[in-house]
């Protein structure tokens, strides 16, 4: 059985992904969370929330992964993050479109299990500034 314990380290760092409109990098949030734990420490939990199912892991256009929270995950933890997510070019935020579907047509005999779907441009907070 999975350990499900919960330190002070994991519901700091579920609360900053929770509270975030953008997902985050590990160095992001080890930034925010400071000296509460080292970067080890960091990986461990955010591996874990997504083992969870609390947690998703998005690579984005540059290669970092960032983390978001799980929005349209079931009571059973199963994913679904089928989404687009967003990669502001000018601020470097992710975010994810969870109303927006993205669509592909696949040659036969291929069987998708995962999508990782990003676009990348102007976010709506720097095409203000």
């Amino acid at each position: 059985m999975k350990s499900t314990r919960n330190t002070t380290a994991k519901s700091a760092i579920q609360s900053l992904l929770q509270q975030s409109n953008t997902a985050l990098s590990h160095k992001e949030i080890q930034t925010e969370v400071g000296e509460l734990c080292n970067r080890v420490t960091i990986y461990r939990i955010l591996d874990r929330l997504v083992e969870e199912g609390e947690i998703h892991k998005i690579i984005n256009t540059d290669g970092v992964i960032k983390y978001a929270p799980c929005h349209q995950c079931d009571s059973n933890h199963q994913h679904n993050h089928d989404h687009v997510h967003f990669s502001c070019v000018k601020c470097d935020s992710v975010t994810c479109l969870d109303n927006v579907q993205p669509s592909y047509n696949l040659p036969p005999n291929y069987q998708v299990q995962e999508v990782n779907f990003t676009l990348s441009g102007i976010c709506p907070n720097c095409i203000t500034c």
